[in-house]
């Protein structure tokens, strides 16, 4: 028997006045999808009440780590996902390439991603702020080291933190065309990350690749913005906690780290980045050669449609759930019956609403396909999932799909 988990991340939404009051899922043909619904579709609380809402704690949940008993922080398990493991008095952020803009004598935040920086351009930017002689002091005084990555997500490490420090800071998706000064951090070296902050926008606003970058129409990745402090995190084994080996595929580092913690494998693959130009197919291949391989289970998270909402694109958010049902979908419903018997848990981690351009805790619908119960062809949206199961604990839905007790 083989295991599939599938994460449209931040698919799921309240209805939307353009849709004629649907959600995305709810207007969209997607049949694939509703192959899936037709052994069993329904509700489930992938965050937990009280939470914060975000990927990091309702994917947590949804590997089967209650993130009101196992959750320090979001930047723990993208450091991990990299390969950086927290010493004790250590505390990790993730460390954004935004982009800013003076506007009436403010910063104002128009992008949380840099304009959607990858590659050289956000390598290059990163490793010539280490190196300037402005930043230097302040990350001296910080005591803090980055790890650079080819993406707009970097990890910083603070060094010497005391056990009890609380930091207070604001994740910039949320905050977006809003005073960036409303939004410094209020918490543990609130003047030592909100002066990085000040002064990564000194040094990059004129670097040459953010002038290149704006001679071409695309938005400077002009400041730094550390956000979702972590400290050390253990997670209990996937294979001993449910008796199935394991690979996840994303593009996202914390995935990755959730992985990494829970022992399971995460190789990248090759075009995977998190966009909606992602290499899908090579994310199902990775999986279906995983499975040939010998393991239990795979996971595909597919980001592009919580990338694209925060960005305010509705069409885009479409086009991503069309190609998660086309790309993703259709090609597992093809391939897997060559292995035998399987099932497919699809679900989004949590709502990302078009409305806000955030993240929202309220439950979201999934669908379990069983080769061996098929059933009749349903759909898979919010308005159809409510008529179906209801899983309270979001936490409980990993040993559903593996038929497993944990």
């Amino acid at each position: 028997m083989k295991y599939i988990l599938v994460i449209g991340d931040g698919m799921s939404d309240d209805p939307i006045a353009q849709l004629n009051q649907k959600t995305p899922l709810e207007y969209l043909d997607l049949p694939y999808f509703g192959v899936l619904a037709g052994s069993e579709v329904g509700t489930c609380q992938t965050v937990p009440e009280g939470v914060p809402a975000g990927s990091d704690t309702a994917i947590l949940n949804i590997f089967g780590y209650d993130p009101r008993t196992s959750y320090t922080g979001r930047s723990v398990l993208e450091a991990a996902g990299v390969g950086v493991t927290l010493k004790k008095g250590e505390v990790s952020m993730r460390v954004n390439l935004c982009a800013v803009e003076e506007m009436d004598g403010k910063l104002i935040i128009h992008s949380h991603n840099g304009g959607n920086i990858e590659g050289d351009e956000a390598e290059t930017l990163m490793k010539d702020l280490l190196a300037d002689p402005r930043f230097i002091p302040a990350a001296k005084k910080a005591k803090l080291t980055v790890h650079v990555s080819r993406t707009f997500r970097h990890i910083g490490v603070f060094s010497d933190v005391d056990e009890t420090a609380v930091f207070k800071t604001t994740e910039p998706h949320n905050v977006l065309e809003q005073d960036v000064s409303l939004y410094y951090p209020t918490g543990a070296m609130k003047e030592e990350i909100t002066a990085l902050m000040k002064v990564s926008y000194e040094v990059l606003k004129d670097h040459p690749v953010n002038k290149a970058r704006i001679a071409s129409g695309k938005l400077p990745a002009n400041m730094i913005w550390p956000w979702g402090a972590g400290r050390a995190m253990l997670l209990d084994n996937f294979v001993e906690k449910y008796g199935r080996n394991g690979t996840v595929i994303s593009a996202v580092p914390l995935v990755w780290g959730i992985a990494e913690l829970a022992g399971l494998k995460h190789p990248e693959v090759p075009g995977a980045n998190g966009d909606l130009d992602t290499n899908y197919e090579g994310k199902v291949d990775a999986a279906i050669e995983a499975l040939k391989n010998g393991d239990d289970f795979a996971a595909i998270h597919v980001e592009a449609p919580d990338e694209m909402t925060h960005a305010g694109k509705l069409p885009e958010k479409m086009e991503a759930i069309r190609r998660l049902d086309e790309r993703v979908i259709k090609p597992l419903l093809e391939k897997m019956p060559a292995l035998g018997d399987f099932r497919i848990l699809l679900l989004s981690d949590h709502k990302t609403l078009m409305s806000t351009r955030t993240h929202d805790g309220k439950p979201v619908p999934y669908a379990i396909y069983d080769s061996r119960n098929p059933g009749t062809p349903s759909r898979l949206d919010e308005s159809t999932a409510e008529k179906g199961c209801w899983l309270p604990e979001g936490s409980h839905i990993m040993g559903r799909l593996l038929e497993v007790d944990a």
